[in-house]
């Protein structure tokens, strides 16, 4: 004679809250990546116009120069390097993230003269600035030999005679470096890619 044993109840759970959940997972796990992968910012100041406006909002890449060095061109977005956090405790202002253009490379002689940049004594063409620079300036003001270290980049704003760059405070080494700013999602009417690479033959 076979006795009937009772079925076990499974517990149901509610599917408001296991919608909940797994909504939750999937907030955490995406934003786990974003911030791994790109982050966002946006322009305070105009040092970097005409190319980037005042509260224009971008998103920066992350991840590329993991695998890759940033190139002549590229925006970058870079923590204050050790000159720079020096000053910046002096005045007492904040540490806040700097974002300016790639101009010399490792191994470079850099010097600004006749409103121009020269890079290893040839000048370079430059579309993209504000107004030519009205100052005078070399790399061997920063270094005795006058050329940019290993894994150290020259960063200039794009509106060359106001902003707060490499030709004040020195290089910046690649380990600072925060990511490329690659997009810009804000505002709506000029959305899109924000740095096509320019051509300096």
């Amino acid at each position: 004679m076979s006795s009937k044993q009772p079925k076990s109840k499974s517990k149901v759970e509610n599917p408001l809250i296991e919608t909940l959940k797994t909504l939750g997972l999937s907030v955490v796990f995406a934003f786990g990546i974003r911030t791994a992968i790109t982050e966002a910012c946006y322009i305070p100041s105009g040092s970097m116009l005409p190319t980037l406006q005042i509260n224009d909002k971008l998103m920066i890449d992350k991840i590329s120069y993991r695998f890759s060095n940033p190139v002549r061109g590229d925006i970058v977005v870079f923590k204050p390097p050790v000159q720079l956090e020096k000053e910046l405790d002096a005045e007492n202002k904040p540490k806040e993230n700097f974002i300016k253009r790639v101009i010399g490379l490792p191994g470079e002689r850099i010097e600004v003269k006749n409103g121009k940049v020269y890079i290893n004594e040839k000048a370079i063409s430059e579309k993209y600035i504000d107004e030519a620079p009205n100052y005078s300036w070399s790399s061997n003001t920063l270094v005795s030999d006058g050329i940019v270290p290993k894994d150290h980049y020259l960063v200039l704003g794009d509106n060359r005679n106001n902003s707060y760059d490499s030709h004040y405070w020195g290089f910046v080494p690649k380990n600072k470096i925060v990511g490329k700013a690659v997009v810009r999602y804000w505002p709506i009417d000029r959305a899109g890619g924000i740095n096509p690479q320019p051509d300096y033959q």
